[in-house]
């Protein structure tokens, strides 16, 4: 089967699997004070609703660049946050200084990663790939200078069985009052389960111009910049920009044809 003989939606699909978690995802690499600063206030509880529209260009073969809309709900307090398909139960922090603190979590996320064979012309003939819950536990060390975050998760679900490790370093600015930007830096390593999952490809699985592969763990980097702006206590839009540079691992997957995917993301959000 050619490329052209795929249909734009079938192609478009993968793509809508993939972008709604990585997106939110990025919702943890924001310290969680941002969101209050966004809307002016801390108050005991945040709720937050929304809707934004996310363009995100992935590097399976001959998958078109999908625009989307995506609704956006959040809530937090002092003992839990949600973001999205993202939640954590926050635990005790460590105060070290007046400008340093360690905060730990327990963190669950939905990963809509996966594919069924009439997703793509280079999937046909694969056996489908779900999605599924990761669960783990996460450490942010603010410093007043930068914030540095790391989180380890797994596969719950059982379907990849995979880990993944993520260290990131992000500083947010407030060039005005209205406006808040937070750059960040990401390294991600997926172990060799996952790889394997989403990017191999089985014995059973190999076609002409497919050829068998098996994945291995690697690591990805990834650059970004989330930003908001307020215009007053409840009304506020954000964006969120991202280019991740995928491992060798998975760029050497028969399944792919790039090494670089991107993300724009732009939405509203409605603070009660």
């Amino acid at each position: 089967m050619s490329s052209r003989q795929c249909a734009p939606t079938a192609r478009r699909a993968i793509v809508r699997r993939f972008s709604i978690s990585a997106m939110l995802g990025c919702a943890f690499l924001v310290p969680s004070s941002t969101f209050a600063q966004d809307i002016g206030f801390k108050p005991v509880a945040i709720w937050g609703v929304g809707l934004g529209v996310a363009s995100t260009q992935k590097v399976y073969r001959d998958a078109d660049r999908d625009n989307m809309a995506i609704p956006l709900l959040h809530f937090e307090n002092e003992h839990v946050r949600f973001f999205g398909t993202v939640g954590e139960v926050k635990l005790p922090s460590l105060r070290l200084s007046d400008t340093q603190k360690i905060k730990f979590g327990l963190i669950g996320r939905y990963d809509g990663s996966g594919y069924e064979a009439k997703d793509a012309w280079v999937l046909d003939g694969m056996s489908k790939r779900k999605g599924g819950v990761w669960a783990g536990a996460r450490a942010e060390w603010q410093t007043g200078l930068v914030d540095l975050h790391a989180d380890w998760t797994h596969d719950v679900s059982g379907n990849s069985k995979g880990q993944r490790f993520n260290l990131a370093a992000t500083r947010t600015w407030r060039p005005t009052e209205r406006v808040t930007l937070t750059p960040r830096i990401v390294a991600t390593w997926h172990d060799s389960k996952y790889v394997d999952y989403y990017y191999g490809v089985r014995a059973d699985e190999v076609r002409t111009g497919r050829s068998a592969y098996l994945g291995e763990s690697g690591v990805s980097s990834e650059v970004g910049l989330y930003g908001a702006y307020r215009f007053d206590k409840h009304h506020s839009v954000v964006f969120d920009l991202q280019a991740t540079r995928l491992s060798s691992k998975v760029k050497n997957s028969p399944l792919v044809d790039g090494s670089t995917e991107n993300r724009v993301f732009l939405g509203y959000m409605y603070h009660f």
